[in-house]
């Protein structure tokens, strides 16, 4: 519902009449102007989203965009800009935002490339590990070891040196199965993919510790399927269905030479894939967030195979492979690889990168003197957390600038205070950490003061987080004064239940069991047992002997117009006439016909609140018409209009 109720535009073009200056005001709402350029820009922007040929008419949207304005307008009076939660979620959008318009190109579309090419190959391995502190200087004696190990390895197997080494505690040895790009913390994704299958990796650190790599395999990555699939919920509103009973009938049916495609449209309750027969959209290992399912699928490899009934969290499943495709082009992946590759801790090197040259743009010059200065106050107290910053510390002395922010020597003295717990008994050379902890902080510096300046060097940035701002504004202006007060009003929503009744309407019904089968036979005799007045059960027990599942019958409510009813359904009481429908013989029982009337306030109570909403909304426009003054310049609106259509 989060909406941005937008205008839109098409293209900037050269007309008879003067071009729009990027400072032309179209109209103003209480003298606050609202610029020709925002206009074009939103209204470009969506064009293409616009289904209705109707609303791409300028004079239409500008009305929608006036209207817009108006709530934001509305939203600011009542201060909803000022509340908690609306300052928190954008200041999270915000942090999210920046983060992609922030990154060394070179260095991202490297790392990117790098990912995707590994992406294309699974790696099998497994590993040696020897827990040691993140910030451990003193890391001789573990390296050491490992290069034993590794010799062992290489040696004996890894077998015999797992079963001897590994404790679970200090030491871990592991075997990790097939693993691809982004499974596995950076450094040990690059040394896994850098040793040959055969091959035991040199020592390399993690932040975890010292590891070797033992790669035994290397294959071409699962790539995408394609498949099929009925799928009986475990959320049935008939109580007496038993989905695992089902699914095994369905079942029973297939191998009995029914179409697949046939029982998906009669049975499966994916109501989004059941009437293109079941088929799936393609998809990727880890793209379903269902790991049983997932295995099903890629484990089929012959077109038209069908897998045996499974359960997952949503209900019983039954496959059917249709295709696979490998890797896709790099081209088609390239963004959702950018997305994995900012959230992943190699991001660090874009980081870098992106510092090196935001210091040139800003000229960002080392300080010597202040560096001399807080290595010589540095003492061995610093390594046992003991450290404090000295009284006499100039502590507005500057000591460095990045544009038009100073950083005093007081900032650094807290952050090297903080930093020394990160010390402990891990004594260096004053220089040698007054170094290491400044390069790092003159790097965050640098990005941070580009991050807090970006709205005012960006102006695409600038522009994307304005209608995230307003359009966030919007949803609690409406949430407060439309969504929860049409809710709320249960005077009101009864009232216009009441005067709009004719709008809510059940289509004719009937209370009724299908029994459907592909052989008419069965279902002929299903008419003839109906007819000497045999239960469902016994009907069922008849008719799917020794094993077979000859018929399935369904039990429900149906409206006109419902996928499981034949499009030339007679509705009346009693047996009906066969029917071929979905590929498959159906009769219905019709235990009763209900016919066309009103719904009640509660069955239609979702529609009912939605076109109340509807109501209160353009009521409410309307006041805040009358509430504010908005005037359009109507030579800049000629001109907006001449670029558009021209």
């Amino acid at each position: 519902m989060k909406q941005l109720i937008t205008a839109i535009f098409f293209c900037l073009s050269i007309s008879v009449y003067s071009q729009v200056d990027k400072d032309d005001v179209l109209f103003t709402v209480d003298d606050e102007p609202v610029m020709a350029s925002e206009f074009i820009r939103v209204y470009n922007k969506n064009l293409d989203l616009v289904k209705d040929e109707s609303q791409k008419d300028i004079d239409a949207y500008l009305e929608l965009f006036i209207n817009y304005q108006l709530k934001v307008k509305e939203a600011k009076r009542l201060e909803l800009d000022k509340d908690a939660r609306y300052i928190r979620e954008f200041s999270n959008y915000k942090t999210q935002l920046t983060k992609n318009y922030m990154s060394d190109s070179e260095v991202t579309e490297a790392l990117v490339k790098e990912a995707y090419d590994r992406s294309t190959m699974d790696v099998k391995a497994s590993h040696v590990l020897i827990r040691i502190d993140e910030n451990e200087k003193d890391t001789t004696q573990v390296y050491n070891r490992l290069l034993e190990l590794r010799e062992r390895i290489m040696k004996e197997g890894y077998a015999p040196v797992q079963k001897e080494v590994h404790d679970g505690k200090t030491v871990f040895a592991e075997d990790l199965g097939y693993f691809s790009a982004f499974k596995m913390v950076y450094p040990f994704e690059t040394a896994a993919y850098n040793t040959k299958v055969g091959e035991v990796s040199m020592p390399f650190r993690t932040r975890f510790g010292f590891h070797v790599v033992n790669v035994t395999d290397k294959r071409p990555s699962l790539g995408e399927v394609t498949v099929a699939h009925i799928m009986v919920s475990n959320n049935q509103k008939d109580t007496l269905l038993n989905p695992e009973t089902r699914i095994k009938e369905i079942y029973k049916k297939l191998k009995q030479g029914e179409k697949f495609e046939s029982l998906a449209k009669q049975f499966s309750d994916d109501k989004s894939s059941s009437a293109k027969g079941g088929v799936l959209a393609p998809f990727t290992g880890g793209q379903l967030g269902s790991q049983e399912f997932e295995d099903v699928a890629f484990s089929l490899h012959v077109k038209d195979e069908v897998s045996e009934p499974f359960k997952t969290e949503f209900g019983w499943h039954i496959v059917k492979f249709i295709g696979k495709k490998e890797t896709q082009p790099y081209e088609d992946v390239k963004t959702l690889f950018e997305n994995k590759v900012r959230r992943d801790s190699r991001s660090q090197l874009i980081n870098s990168a992106l510092a090196k040259k935001l210091n040139e743009k800003y000229q960002v010059a080392d300080n010597d003197e202040a560096l001399s200065y807080f290595e010589n106050i540095i003492d061995d107290n610093y390594f046992k957390q003991a450290w404090t910053i000295p009284q006499d510390l100039e502590k507005d002395k500057p000591f460095m600038s990045i544009g038009n922010s100073t950083i005093t020597y007081e900032d650094f003295a807290q952050h090297l205070f903080k930093n020394q717990r990160n010390f402990v008994n891990k004594k260096t050379s004053s220089n040698a950490l007054v170094t290491g902890i400044y390069k790092k902080y003159k790097e965050d510096q640098i990005i941070q003061y580009n991050r807090n300046n970006l709205e005012f060097e960006n102006e695409e940035f600038a522009q994307v987080l304005k209608e995230y701002r307003d359009g966030l504004l919007l949803f609690d202006l409406m949430e407060k004064q439309v969504w929860n007060a049409a809710s709320k009003d249960t005077v009101g929503l009864k009232a216009f239940y009441e005067n709009h009744k004719n709008d809510y309407m059940w289509q004719d019904r009937v209370d009724a069991v299908i029994f459907s089968s592909a052989n008419k036979k069965y279902v002929e005799k299903a008419i003839d047992l109906l007819n000497e007045g045999k239960s469902i059960e016994d009907i069922n027990a008849a008719l799917n002997q020794n094993g077979a599942q000859n018929i399935i019958t369904t039990s429900n409510v149906f409206e006109l117009g419902d996928q499981a009813l034949p499009k030339d359904f007679e509705f009346k009481k009693g047996v009906s006439k066969i029917y071929n429908h979905h590929d498959s013989y159906h009769v219905l029982m019709v235990n009763d016909v209900f016919p066309k009337t009103y719904k009640t306030l509660d069955e239609a109570r979702g529609k009912v609140v939605s076109d109340y909403q509807n109501q209160i909304e353009i009521d409410w426009i309307k006041s805040l018409n009358e509430r504010y003054n908005v005037k359009v310049n109507s030579n800049v609106l000629k001109k907006v209009k001449s670029e558009i259509l021209n």
